[in-house]
This record gives C-alpha cells, sequence and structure tokens, in this order.
C-alpha cells in the first residue's frame, strides 16, 4: 500500500486507508476475464459519454483543463478520499491540534490519539467504499497513482465491482446500465473542465466554512465515533440519537450556516444537473433507461437497512439525495423556460449560481440572472 504522506496528530491517514481496506467487503464474484473486459466497457463508456454529454449540455472543455477517467477498485476509491480529505481538511486539523492542548477535551484527546480517529475513520470509509458508483475526486494532489490534469487537480473515478454489483441487484442490462452511470459522472467531469473557477470556488467556499468553526475537537471526535459504533453495532438497542443532526451540522455556527447554504446549492445544482443530462441522453443511447432509471429511483429512495439509513443520516447522506430531486427539479425549470444556453448562463461566474432558494423557486432564478437592463 503506498503510504499518502505524514500523518497529521489528529488522524491517521495511512491508518485509515488500511482500516478501510480491510474492512471494506469484498466485491461481486467475477472471473479475471470479465473483470478485463468490465474495465476495457467502463473506459470505452466514459470516452463515448463525453461526447453525448458535451454535445447535450453545450459546455466544451477549455483546453488544458481536461482529466483522467480512472477505472478502480473499493481500496482504489478509499485512497483517492483519503488523499482529498487530507488535503482539503489540513487547515481545520492544525486549528484543531492547536486547541487540543488548551481546551478542555486536551487530555482526553491526547489519549484518544490519531491512530484511534484513523481506525473511526477508515470504518467509515469501508462502509462508503461498497456504495459509491462513480465521482468526480477535485481535492487530491496528483501522484503517479492518482494523475490529475495538467492544469490542478481532477480526476473521474469509476468503481468497477460497485457498478457490477447494482447492475445484478437491479437485474438490468449491464451494458446499458454501465453507460447510465458514466453518463452522470461524466457530466461532473464536464462541468468542472468546462467552467475553470468551479473547483477553485468550490474548494474556497469549503474552506471559509472551516476557517468559520469555532472548533470543538471532542463534538468532531465523538460524531465520528458515533458513526463508528453505528457501523459496527455498537450503539446499545432503542438508543436515540441527537435528533437526526448529521457530522457536519453539529459543528455550524451562524457563519457557517450562511456558506453552508451556499455549498447546499451548489451541490444541488451539481447534482440535479447531472441526473438532468443523464436522462436527457438516456433514451437516445441506452435502451433501456426507462426500466433502468424506474429500478434506481427506487433503490435510492429506499436505501437498505435500518443501519444503512441511520448512518445516511448522520454522515449527511440523506441531505445528497435532496439534492438530487430539487436541484434536478431547478435544472428542468430553468431549460424548459429559457433553454439550454439560457440555463447554461449559470456557469458564468458565482453570481450566478443559484442561491439556495432560488434552487426551490427557479423562477427568482432566471428573473434574477435573465432580467433585461432598465433602459
Amino acid at each position: 500500500m503506498t503510504s499518502i504522506g505524514a500523518s497529521s496528530g489528529m488522524v491517521d491517514w495511512n491508518l485509515a486507508v488500511a482500516t478501510a481496506t480491510r474492512l471494506v467487503r469484498p466485491g461481486p464474484e467475477v472471473s479475471r476475464d470479465e473483470a478485463r473486459a468490465v474495465v476495457a466497457e467502463l473506459r470505452r463508456h466514459a470516452k463515448s459519454s463525453e461526447r453525448h454529454v458535451r454535445g447535450f449540455t453545450r459546455l466544451a472543455t477549455e483546453e488544458g483543463h481536461d482529466t483522467p477517467v480512472l477505472v478502480v477498485d473499493r481500496p482504489g476509491w478509499v485512497r483517492a478520499n483519503v488523499a482529498g480529505f487530507r488535503e482539503l481538511l489540513k487547515p481545520l486539523l492544525d486549528k484543531m491540534e492547536e486547541r487540543r492542548g488548551n481546551g478542555p477535551g486536551g487530555a482526553v484527546l491526547g489519549a484518544v490519539g490519531g491512530k484511534v480517529t484513523g481506525v473511526e475513520l477508515g470504518m467509515l470509509l469501508s462502509f462508503l467504499a461498497s456504495r459509491v458508483l462513480g465521482q468526480y475526486e477535485t481535492f487530491a494532489p496528483a501522484t503517479r497513482e492518482l494523475p490529475a490534469g495538467s492544469n490542478g487537480g481532477g480526476r473521474l473515478l469509476l468503481v468497477a465491482p460497485n457498478i457490477v454489483h447494482v447492475e445484478r441487484e437491479l437485474d438490468v442490462e449491464p451494458h446499458d446500465f454501465r453507460l447510465w452511470v458514466c453518463l452522470h459522472e461524466e457530466t461532473h467531469r464536464t462541468q468542472f473542465t468546462a467552467v475553470p473557477w468551479l473547483r477553485d470556488h468550490l474548494e474556497g467556499e469549503i474552506q471559509s466554512f472551516l476557517a468559520e468553526t469555532d472548533v470543538d475537537p471532542m463534538t468532531v471526535l465523538e460524531r465520528i465515533r458515533d458513526a463508528a459504533q453505528s457501523l459496527a453495532g455498537g450503539r446499545p438497542e432503542g438508543e436515540e440519537d441527537d435528533g437526526g443532526r448529521s457530522l457536519v451540522e453539529l459543528v455550524q455556527t451562524p457563519a457557517q450556516r450562511e456558506v453552508l447554504g451556499r455549498l447546499t446549492a451548489v451541490m444541488s445544482l451539481l447534482e440535479g444537473h447531472a441526473d438532468f443530462v443523464m436522462d436527457g441522453v438516456g433514451p437516445d443511447v441506452v435502451p433501456t433507461v426507462g426500466e433502468i432509471r424506474e429500478k434506481f429511483q427506487q433503490r435510492r429512495a429506499k436505501g437498505a437497512s435500518r443501519l444503512d439509513l441511520a448512518l445516511r443520516k448522520l454522515l449527511g447522506l440523506d441531505a445528497k439525495l435532496r439534492q438530487y430531486r430539487d436541484g434536478e427539479r431547478f435544472v428542468r425549470a430553468v431549460v424548459d423556460e429559457v433553454g439550454m444556453d439560457g440555463f447554461n448562463r449559470v456557469w458564468t461566474s458565482p453570481n450566478t449560481l443559484p442561491t439556495k432558494s432560488e434552487i426551490a423557486k427557479p423562477a427568482d432564478w432566471i428573473a434574477r440572472v435573465h432580467r433585461k437592463p432598465e433602459s
């Protein structure tokens, strides 16, 4: 296993990778030849999706901003995300480290240490690693194993075993399902490569959120522990949670809520746009798109076990499901009203991104961005 760099005192990142890799469930049984065929097909579909998505969205990648497509297994997804988390969370963890020795929880945190936190984070990543079909990872620095675009971070990850698992679970046509997934993920890749300011804007908002945190290290670690204990069956039967707050919500200040509102709007836009494009392109290139969409929506809505639902709430994944629905409605309403070119004004600058309230009321965004200048 390749080291991802020196570990922070708050989190042993290498141990997080090792723990997640050890605990993650094995993927579906496939022969070596079948595995090679799946990887090759996903690469072909990712390539063909570029043309379909860019033609439908009318978004063109600027020269030099293209990024690689990586077909990975579950441990590969873990390594990429730990590298991204480590980069993104460094300012917060440095801040927590400074306060660890001075705050009331300093002694306890010293005893807990980065190794325990690394194990707990690894447990959560092992849970997520078997569920993600694909992801546009933007923040991990480029390495030999994790290449990125020439102008900065970014790579598209397709998690082959998870895609095979879901296509079997849904009992859908495998080749159609693989292309359908690639259309969604390629839309995210197109968003970031065609709109070069988007990555820096998103990172800036996240760093603003973290900078505004009046960091209580014990609160953060307690929530990580709660999630890990839930995953391991450690929460006593019948014990109530704290009202359903997610890990993110527990570290909010009033200033953070403003930033989180903007982040929620952006993520709703990105996810909803990907769903809209996937369904818009689908009928022309995916013969069984109707069946796939219906079965996938049912799976997405119901989740799996009680544990799965509890962890989705704790980690904020239930909010992500709302983002798909709300964002797709926003995109569809705007395109219906002003066309695709009119919708694409959303990518002009951070000022033309929809607010959280505009996601719910697309007409307000249209009125603001498309209003005619006064004579």
